[in-house]
This record gives structure tokens, C-alpha cells and sequence, in this order.
């Protein structure tokens, strides 16, 4: 039909097959540790910090409040992460990792590293970070700070 592109002319499109592809395998690893992609981003995100309140991490995250509260339900479940009282608030809180979230961090991320080094390993070193410098300069000119997390 005239007039109408064809999909692959749009780089959305193709950005969106490769990441759909990076992240579906991703997705396969993480599950053989029992965690979703999103449950790692949330680990990562607590990973070497100090105990933080759910609003301030839905903050850090890009989320809502309500998805950071699910998340973190179904890690508490999973003994990732632990809820802290606040004493000066009874109802407020914050969350941090468990011992056993702490540990499983490493192992994700190794997992996470294996994932881009397979992927991308079809790219020289300098192509993969040309790509890395071309992603930060959309990343920087759209002003994105949401976190990938499905």
C-alpha cells in the first residue's frame, strides 16, 4: 500500500525486537533462581544500600507506589527483602534486603552479565559501545529514569 512503511523502517520496532529478545532470555535465567525480572531489578535496586521507604524506592524505580508494594510483598514471601519498623512512625517502614537477598544479588547479576555478553557478543567491543553511547545520549535527551522492569 502506498504511503505505509514497512515495520522494519522503524527503529522503535527494532529496538523493541532486540529487547524483547535480551529480556525474554533474561527472564528464562532469573526464573531458575525463582525471581522475576522485576523482583531483580527491585534486589539490584536495594543491593548495597542503606533500609529505604517504599515511596522513595516506587521513586528510585520509576513505579507506582501500588507496584512497589506488590513486588515487595511477593519478596518478603520469598524471605529476599525484609520490612523495617520506623520507630518515630508506627505506620511507616522501610524495606532492605534480607541475608538471603544479599546473597542472591551476586548470582543474578552474574546471570544478568552472562545474558548481554551472549547477546551482544556478536558485536565487536567497539560497536557494543558505540550502541551503549547511542542508548545514554536517548536515554539523556528524553529524560528517561523508569527502570525497565517487564
Amino acid at each position: 500500500m502506498a504511503g505505509v512503511s514497512d515495520l522494519n523502517a522503524h527503529t522503535g520496532y527494532l529496538l523493541r525486537m532486540v529487547s524483547n529478545a535480551v529480556s525474554q532470555e533474561f527472564a528464562r535465567k532469573v526464573a531458575s533462581e525463582d525471581v522475576t525480572v522485576s523482583e531483580w531489578v527491585m534486589l539490584r535496586s536495594l543491593y548495597g544500600s542503606d533500609a529505604i521507604a517504599p515511596s522513595a524506592l516506587a521513586d528510585r524505580m520509576g513505579m507506582t507506589k501500588g507496584a512497589i508494594s506488590k513486588l515487595a510483598a511477593r519478596l518478603l514471601e520469598k524471605g529476599l527483602i525484609k520490612r523495617n519498623g520506623n520507630p518515630d512512625d508506627k505506620r511507616g517502614h522501610s524495606l532492605s534486603l534480607s541475608t538471603a537477598g544479599a546473597e542472591k544479588v551476586p548470582v543474578l547479576a552474574r546471570l544478568a552479565d552472562e545474558n548481554d555478553a551472549a547477546f551482544f557478543a556478536v558485536l565487536s567491543g567497539e560497536a557494543h559501545q558505540s550502541l551503549r553511547v547511542l542508548l545514554y545520549a536517548l536515554i539523556n535527551k528524553h529524560g528517561l529514569s523508569a527502570m525497565p522492569v517487564d
